[in-house]
């Protein structure tokens, strides 16, 4: 559950504390910290216009005028995103950014496979999806913020968890050192051209997704499969090379960003089971502001 605060404090003090929170609510919601941010700005001037004697509780005001925006914002984004030029990834982004994690079922809802999944739910499932998993809010009030029954936030939740399937469950994901070793192997592999590492680390119905945003060359389309998938990657790095090689903090987990042709990137990989289930190469340079150096 989200923190308490001191509801004595000045209406600004007040916002303040909660900011952190609020803007990694917004971006789970969201996938976007430029999007994040405008929809926590906008939450912020509703509160301050706000008459604060009649408010009981900061944080329930602010949790519901956060959610309620980025379910407006995201309700507009929709259209955007299904005329992006290729496929739309989220933003990766620094983990402090995204306000405090206090359990590993935290972290999974702002992990970079999760929040690629969630595109196929609708704003209200994601609200409730969202709500429920990251803050372990009761239904009743997410009922209250979403403009619907409880039994009605059940039955999004429900559906959410059919639309997301059984991708989101499919295997165990590696800790943080298996997660390093296995981006490293990747990485060396691709280098050498090493067919056969490839060929072991990747599962056969492993997809890539680059995201070039019309700024970048990028594939327009999923790849999909091993086969060319391999194809692929062999084919970027003989034709552009591999720059040097920084690991980066994003999104819970390990990232690398990289340049090739000198085009700048940032790549995560969704690991089950020890393969590799999905390749996310982030090339818009947009999106790529927000990564932090990790030793």
């Amino acid at each position: 559950m989200i923190a308490t605060t001191d509801e004595g404090a000045d209406p600004t003090a007040a916002f303040q504390l909660h900011r952190p929170v609020l803007l990694g609510l917004a971006y789970r919601l969201l996938g976007s910290m430029w999007d994040a941010e405008d929809v926590v700005a906008d939450a912020y001037e509703k509160w301050m216009r706000a008459d604060h004697a009649s408010v009981r509780s900061a944080q329930a005001f602010l949790i519901t005028a956060v959610s309620r925006l980025a379910i407006d914002a995201l309700t507009s984004a929709r259209a955007r995103r299904e005329a992006y030029p290729g496929p739309w990834l989220p933003e990766p982004v620094a983990t402090a950014e995204l306000g405090p994690a206090e359990s590993a079922e935290l972290d999974d809802t702002l992990a970079y496979a999760t929040l690629h999944l969630m595109e196929r739910l609708s704003p209200p499932e994601r609200a409730v999806v969202v709500l429920r998993e990251a803050f372990a809010m009761p239904y009743d009030e997410i009922a209250g913020i979403v403009g619907v029954s409880a039994a009605a936030c059940r039955q999004l939740q429900h559906r959410a968890t059919s639309k997301l399937g059984d991708e989101r469950r499919d295997g165990s994901p590696p800790d943080a050192a298996e997660h390093r070793v296995l981006l490293e192997r990747f990485i060396a592999a691709a280098r050498a051209g090493d067919l056969d590492g490839l060929t072991a680390m990747l599962r056969a119905d492993v997809v890539a997704y680059n995201d070039g945003g019309g700024k970048a060359r990028a594939a327009r389309r999923p790849i999909l499969g091993r086969e060319n998938v391999i194809a692929f990657v062999l084919g970027l790095l003989g034709r552009f090379g591999l720059g040097p090689v920084s690991f980066v903090e994003i999104n819970g987990q390990v990232g690398v960003e990289t340049a090739m042709g000198g085009v700048g990137s940032v790549f995560a990989l969704d690991v089950r089971d020890g393969r590799i289930a999905s390749i996310f190469a982030v090339l818009n340079p947009d999106k790529l502001t927000r990564v932090a150096p990790r030793s």
